[in-house]
């Protein structure tokens, strides 16, 4: 999937506001006269769970914070954050963090080939505030730690083998990883006001126990050309690993991050923008700014995790804004794919498709009331682009 240099459309309607100058030079967005229609149509009446879904779609409760999964023993944790899906056989199963502190740790759903919940349980504990977090392509879990010197934990979504703290990895307020099979390496965002966008180059791809963390090197321009550079000490003590490399590129707030076809998006929150890095030119641009949309409201607001189809299409959950998870196409189309009614005191959180891409998993961490113990964990199923 190739991704148009530089996004020069939004698209809240069933047209384009094209503009011939890239963004960075002053180019912006425009809304066209029918908002809220996208690639899968208008959203609907919110359906019993309160979700508003394009026609074809439905969805359903996997979980609710506090409550035992349905066909299980098991309780559901509070705050359910970052997730990713994983084939189970002919099954599947579903990875959830917990984004409270002390405690945080993550759990697993596990589904049979017809959907039906068939376990679930615990794969990590004793953690602080596990917020996002990466799948890697050896099949395990990377889930981070959003505190001061966090952690990365790599974990067994099965829960068959012990989780293992990757201290390599670097401490610093972890938000989410994004493997690259092709050069071998693990993206990482710092959710600061000035936090930094890292890569992990493993020792040997597959053990993330050694290898050297690096930090990526650029101007303040929002687009240009990038390099790497070593932390000295991952550490991070006495200094902070965001302030130990010269030149080393401010990002307000990172949050989620997703690799395709030679190409890494992450977004940033301080700002309500997604970041581009383009890895075989080594150059980096915005793919959207919500500062840009210059009538109409913006498409998008409150970026936050972040995950993509086999379509290409890119779907950004948002911590706030109207609780929608909106859908950035090749094409450069933007729109809302759902939105959530009745819960404006709670974000979206860890969206993450099955692995035939026809059910799409994410939490409303807060759920109705507001509060970490009323998190609601949910399934969308329907006629997804491939």
């Amino acid at each position: 999937m190739e991704r148009r240099s530089l996004l020069r459309a939004a698209v809240l309607g069933g047209s384009a506001a094209v503009f011939g100058g890239t963004l960075w030079r002053g180019a912006a967005y425009a809304a066209p006269a029918q908002p809220g229609t996208g690639p899968y149509g208008a959203l609907g009446s919110p359906d019993a769970n309160g979700i508003r879904l394009p026609s074809g779609f439905t969805s359903r409760v996997i979980a609710r914070s506090g409550q035992t999964v349905s066909g299980t023993s098991y309780t559901w944790h509070n705050a359910p954050d970052g997730g990713a899906c994983y084939a189970d056989g002919s099954g599947w199963i579903y990875v959830s963090n917990s984004e409270i502190n002390p405690s945080g740790g993550a759990s697993a759903v596990k589904f049979s080939s017809a959907g039906a919940i068939t376990a679930a349980y615990r794969i990590l504990s004793s953690t602080r505030q596990n917020c996002a977090g990466g799948k890697t392509p050896w099949n395990t879990w990377l889930s981070c730690e959003e505190v001061s010197l966090g952690y990365v934990y790599e974990t067994d979504p099965w829960g068959a083998q012990a989780a293992n703290r990757r201290a390599a990895m670097g401490r610093f307020k972890h938000e989410a990883a994004a493997a690259d099979p092709v050069r071998k390496v693990i993206y990482l965002t710092e959710d600061e006001t000035n936090g930094r966008f890292y890569r992990f180059v493993p020792t040997t791809w597959g053990d993330l126990s050694s290898g050297t963390l690096q930090v990526m090197v650029a101007g303040s321009a929002t687009s240009g050309s990038f390099t790497w550079a070593n932390i000295p000490d991952p550490d991070g003590s006495p200094t902070a690993t965001r302030s130990q490399v010269s030149g080393s590129k401010s990002f307000n707030g990172g949050e989620g991050c997703h690799y395709a076809d030679d190409t890494v998006w992450f977004t940033t929150k301080g700002d309500n923008r997604v970041w581009q890095l383009n890895l075989t030119s080594n150059t980096y641009e915005l793919a959207y700014d919500d500062s840009l949309v210059t009538s109409g409201t913006a498409p998008l607001t409150g970026v936050d995790n972040i995950t993509g189809s086999s379509s290409g299409d890119l779907f950004v959950a948002e911590d706030g804004g109207n609780m929608e998870i909106c859908v950035i196409t090749p094409a450069d189309v933007i729109a809302p794919f759902l939105r959530i009614d009745g819960q404006s005191g709670s974000e979206i959180t860890g969206p993450a498709f099955s692995p035939d891409g026809t059910r799409l998993y994410f939490s409303s961490q807060r759920g109705t009331s507001g509060s970490s113990s009323g998190g609601i964990t949910y399934e969308v199923k329907g006629p997804f682009r491939v």
